[in-house]
């Protein structure tokens, strides 16, 4: 396993920031100068903290103190973590014969280079064909599938590299059966990619695939989720009988909705961005019906946008999004520090709309790749569950903070100055989530 030291961390953070610019460069060039130049720009990285962590304060005051260690503490964690979601997004076909299952895994292209970077193979030779050859080993010793309990041995039969049109590398894996255990009545698939590697203390890297699964010339069940927690269980039927009633496609709606339902909620509680901005909008409020308008206004514009893109209507690059998602942590953070009186009513309202439309097209930017060629009931479920599993999880972080700062409120309300405290609390806070914010707009601007 991988070390989680500062010099490795800081490598990956700026590998992960400007993936999608990587890409380009690599079609054009070799991987190992790639990785030379992102271990360049690391260490001049980490030369730059270095130099900042040693600021004297034994002049400054208790109040600019705390703040300031409160800054320090938030922009180390921060710099560990710059890029918010951990979790790379891919697509599975399956298909189970009587004596073999094949999968067709489209695989991201993040995912490949996540795994190269952090498998100690970022130093390799070769082109960029040798590292797609080396993620298809790589797929093969995490991906677990059994046949009736027994385990299968698989192998790579192809491998097509993304083009200008396609944003994935596609595995074409064969298991084979034993001639004993052929006609197999359950068949189940496991994967932990990416699970071995650290992408900030506590927080490891993840990868969950949407799947569609079928017998040869049987229906096909599409729309489910495969996850390293989630594993992927399906129940074969050799009968003749099946054959003749069979269906072009079966989709489990229940099922599929509370996967992603769960994979909606697990996506926000990884997002520091999201969580970040929720924040800053929840300390500026006083009162029960504030949150309830400004959630609600955030809500509807990262619905509408998620939905939008995955219906692949409307697109920006995440050269533009993550930037301005950024932007938007350290807007609000400012307005809670110089305009408090502008916190509350339409103006905040309208921040919270214009702000959540970048940020649902944050949410949706794992899903594209990954929902291409589902039906639209699919589609439909996938987004609806999803977006309510993200709302779940702003919640869980959204209503302790307004409980706590309600109580806070009234602690202090018999105090000479009753808004001292409360006051305090947003200042500090808000100076927290302004410092990680800043950070985190100049890692998405790189």
């Amino acid at each position: 396993m991988p070390s989680t030291s500062t010099r490795q961390i800081g490598r990956f953070h700026l590998t992960a920031s400007v993936v999608d610019k990587k890409i380009e460069k690599l079609a054009a060039t070799q991987y190992k100068f790639w990785d030379r130049s992102v271990h360049r720009a690391s260490k001049a990285t980490n030369s730059r903290l270095a130099e900042t962590s040693f600021i004297p304060i034994c002049s400054m005051n208790r109040r600019i103190t705390q703040r300031f260690l409160c800054f320090f503490g938030v922009l180390e964690l921060t710099a560990l973590a710059a890029v918010a979601h951990p979790v790379a997004q891919g697509a599975m076909d399956i298909v189970v014969s009587a004596d073999c299952i094949e999968i067709q895994a489209h695989v991201s292209t993040e995912e490949v280079f996540v795994a190269e970077a952090f498998g100690g193979k970022a130093d390799a030779k070769g082109s960029l064909d040798d590292v797609w050859r080396r993620h298809g080993g790589y797929l093969l010793s995490h991906f677990q599938l059994t046949a009736d309990s027994v385990p299968l041995a698989g192998e790579v039969r192809g491998i097509a590299p993304p083009g200008k049109t396609v944003s994935h590398v596609t595995y074409a894996l064969r298991f084979d059966l034993p001639v004993e255990h052929q006609d197999p009545g359950r068949i189940v698939l496991r994967q932990n990619v990416l699970n071995e590697f650290i992408f900030a203390p506590g927080n490891r890297w993840e990868t969950s695939y949407i799947v569609r699964i079928s017998q040869r010339d049987r229906p096909t069940r599409e729309g489910l989720l495969l996850t390293s927690r989630e594993p992927l269980a399906f129940t074969c039927s050799w009968t003749t009988s099946a054959v003749a009633t069979a269906t072009p496609s079966h989709l489990d709606e229940r099922a599929m909705a509370g996967a992603f339902l769960r994979h909606g909620i697990r996506h926000i509680l990884g997002g520091y961005d999201h969580l970040l901005f929720v924040a800053g909008l929840v300390l500026a409020v006083v009162s029960m019906w504030d949150l309830l308008k400004v959630v609600t206004a955030f809500t509807l514009a990262h619905t509408l946008t998620l939905t939008l893109a995955v219906l692949d209507i409307v697109r920006l690059s995440n050269r533009i999004v993550e930037p301005m998602i950024a932007a938007s942590i350290v807007f609000v953070a400012m307005q809670n520090l110089l305009y408090p009186t502008r916190t509350r009513g339409w103006t905040r309202l309208g921040i919270a709309f214009g702000f959540g439309l970048f940020h649902g097209l944050g949410f949706a930017g794992g899903l594209l790749s990954a929902m291409e060629g589902m039906a639209g009931v699919a589609i439909v479920t996938a987004i609806a569950a999803f977006s309510f599993g993200v709302e779940i999880g702003h919640q869980i972080v959204a209503l302790p903070l307004f409980g706590v700062l309600k109580i806070t409120r009234a602690y202090s309300s018999s105090a000479a100055d009753p808004e001292w405290i409360p006051r305090w609390a947003t200042s500090v806070g808000s100076s927290a989530i302004c410092a990680a914010g800043l950070v985190y707009l100049v890692a998405a601007l790189r």
